[in-house]
């Protein structure tokens, strides 16, 4: 299923909402950016927002004088990866990555995991905010039961026709 909003079925706040559903209780995603040969380079980071900012922004805390900082100023387009494999959902989120100053916002993200990494606190002089703009992103959430979707994948390998009806596959726009 992708989404097209011409038709004005699903509100872009309508998607946004079901994107941050599906993400917020995943607790690391795989955030890739190009490093500085030009490879693309993952690594686990824990998504720091309670909820999605208005402007479809998620937030990450980083090193500071890391790669993954360096790699941004470079090139700053990135995606997150999420995967519940637990409950089938899997999502693939791509964006413009940014070193935000503001004390503020570090100051509202802050959490005791946080200070685990970052034992200076919200002042922590090696603590980076990263604010990543969602401009798109893709989603696969299926619904049915393990032994339903092994039933159907079953059916398929028997009658040599891809199966139907694996679950919610959607594009969204942000940006």
């Amino acid at each position: 299923m992708s989404i097209d909003y011409s038709e004005d079925k699903t509100s872009p706040l309508e998607e946004r909402e079901h994107l941050w559903s599906m993400i917020k209780d995943i607790r690391f995603g795989m955030f890739t950016a190009r490093d500085g040969s030009g490879s693309l380079a993952s690594r686990p980071m824990t998504t720091q927002n309670k909820a999605i900012d208005e402007d479809s922004s998620l937030w990450f805390f980083m090193s500071a004088h890391s790669e993954p900082v360096s790699d941004l100023t470079n090139e700053p387009e990135v995606n997150i990866a999420y995967a519940d494999p637990d409950s089938d959902s899997y999502v693939s989120v791509s964006g413009t990555a940014a070193l935000a100053d503001n004390p503020a916002k570090k100051q509202q993200l802050w959490s005791k995991m946080a200070e685990a990494w970052f034992p200076g606190g919200v002042d922590d002089p090696d603590l980076a905010l990263i604010q990543v703009r969602i401009t798109n992103a893709s989603y696969w959430d299926v619904k049915e039961s393990k032994l339903v979707q092994l039933f159907k994948m079953a059916k398929a390998a028997v009658t040599g026709k891809p199966p139907a009806d694996m679950g919610e596959r959607a594009d969204i726009r942000l940006r």
